[in-house]
């Protein structure tokens, strides 16, 4: 099944070190998510993530929050053209 809405995030705040990476392949993955997630050089996190839009409206809400030890302080989303991905990975 193709993804309904696509969208990035420049998540920021305390992302790094945390689990948060991991902990977003693994709520991506529970929704049916595709995509992926990296850290950046200036702290932050970048998400892009596909599929339907009840689990990218779940999804979203939860990287406001985050695994128990981050912080997040802000989320810069925008709307990205879907690229069909097969999976969700971590990019190092």
């Amino acid at each position: 099944m193709s993804a309904e809405q696509r969208f990035d995030l420049v998540i920021s705040g305390k992302v790094q070190g945390v689990g948060y990476r991991y902990s977003v392949k693994h709520k991506a993955e529970s929704l049916g998510i595709s995509g992926f997630v990296r850290n950046q050089n200036d702290g932050s996190v970048f998400v892009t993530a596909e599929g339907e839009k009840s689990a990218m409206e779940n999804f979203l809400r939860w990287c406001h929050q985050g695994p128990p030890r981050a912080f997040v302080r802000t989320i810069e989303k925008k709307p990205g053209t879907i690229e069909n991905f097969s999976d969700f990975r971590i990019l190092y």
